[in-house]
């Protein structure tokens, strides 16, 4: 840690730049930006096909890897302080809840991050995951232009003091589809996710649900993923069965 600590300490004078980027940085972040071309890059999508001048891309990826690494690293120092009775799994779970793409999703869209994207792809053909892709790359361009200490300052003012509450956290639910299979497993009942293509006529690719439990038709759900029809599904059902799998 002192390395980077190191390497990212030195002071350097705030440019004398304008414009409107520069000051809806300056807005979002709560402090003054250094060097504007790391927010740039962090709004950058790979469909704009950009390289720097030795032939790497240059786009909000990479960004997002570090962002997330910033973002798990100060909730896991929070937890850790705020619930010393915690142990390993506990602080793991709650970090996941707080890190979750739904949560992250949420945090991009309040931001409205997504109107400073450059891409050659309508923005109707992101899928919802592209507010916390933006979300992470923006944390990872704080890192990279301010440091540690400047990061660390927006995770707490923007996702920690606001939204991190321990109790509802301890009472929120991760996935639904894991609840409700091990209710299912646990009762003894067959289930099955039935999914189809269901495209529509929004040009868009999407998959239907049909989730059958003892071989009957419980919820649908309709989503650009499997993955994501299964756990809309799955929330339909979870509501649908509440009191029987609360019940003790």
């Amino acid at each position: 840690m002192g390395f980077f600590k190191k390497i990212f300490s030195k002071s350097r004078p705030v440019p004398n730049e304008g414009g409107i980027f520069f000051s809806e940085m300056q807005a979002i972040l709560g402090f003054a930006p250094i060097e504007l071309n790391h927010y740039k890059r962090a709004f950058t999508h790979r469909s704009s096909n950009k390289q720097d001048e030795n032939g790497n891309p240059i786009n909000y990826e990479r960004l997002e890897f570090l962002g997330d690494a910033m973002l798990g690293s100060v909730i896991a120092a929070h937890l850790f302080n705020e619930v010393p009775t915690g142990d390993e799994g506990y602080l793991t779970k709650m970090r996941s809840k707080i890190v979750s793409r739904e949560h992250l999703n949420e945090l991009g869209r309040d931001l409205n991050l997504i109107k400073w994207v450059e891409s050659k792809v309508s923005a109707q053909h992101f899928g919802e995951n592209i507010h916390g892709n933006l979300f992470e790359a923006f944390v990872g361009a704080i890192y990279l232009d301010r440091g540690f200490s400047y990061c660390e300052k927006f995770i707490q003012d923007k996702v920690v003091l606001p939204y991190v509450d321990i109790p509802k956290l301890e009472g929120k639910v991760i996935s639904y589809k894991s609840l409700l299979i091990e209710w299912c497993q646990k009762q003894k009942k067959p289930f099955h996710y039935e999914v189809y293509e269901d495209n529509g006529v929004e040009g868009q690719k999407h998959f239907g649900v049909k989730l059958k439990i003892d071989g009957q038709i419980v919820a649908k759900a309709r989503a650009t993923s499997k993955k994501k029809a299964e756990e809309k599904a799955s929330q339909r059902a979870y509501f649908a069965f509440q009191e029987k799998i609360n019940k003790k």
